[in-house]
C-alpha cells in the first residue's frame, strides 16, 4: 500500500492585461486510486518573481512579458497610485 502526492500545473491563463492566472492541482494517490484533489489558484502580474513558479508558467511568461508589457504596467501602477491619493479640502 503506497500513498504518495502528484503535482501538476494545468493551462496558465493569461489576461488581456497580461496576468498569468495559475491553477494547480495536486493529486494525492492511494495503490493508484485517486483518493484526494486540491486546488490552488495565484494570480502573477507583468514582471513579478518566477523563482518558484512551474517551468511552463515561465515559459509563458517569458513569452508574453515583453518589456514594453512590462513598463506598462508598473506605468498604470503608477497612476492608480497617484489616483487614489488625490487630497480633498474640507471646508
Amino acid at each position: 500500500m503506497s500513498v504518495f502526492t502528484e503535482e501538476s500545473v494545468y493551462c496558465p491563463e493569461v489576461t488581456e492585461r497580461f496576468f498569468i492566472n495559475v491553477k494547480r492541482i495536486d493529486k494525492v494517490l492511494k495503490d493508484g486510486e485517486v483518493i484526494s484533489i486540491t486546488n490552488h489558484r495565484h494570480v502573477l502580474a507583468p514582471g513579478d518573481n518566477l523563482n518558484n513558479e512551474d517551468s511552463v508558467v515561465v515559459a509563458v511568461a517569458n513569452a508574453v512579458w515583453t518589456p514594453e508589457v512590462i513598463a506598462n504596467y508598473k506605468a498604470s501602477q503608477t497612476t492608480t497610485e497617484t489616483e487614489t491619493t488625490i487630497e480633498t479640502e474640507v471646508i
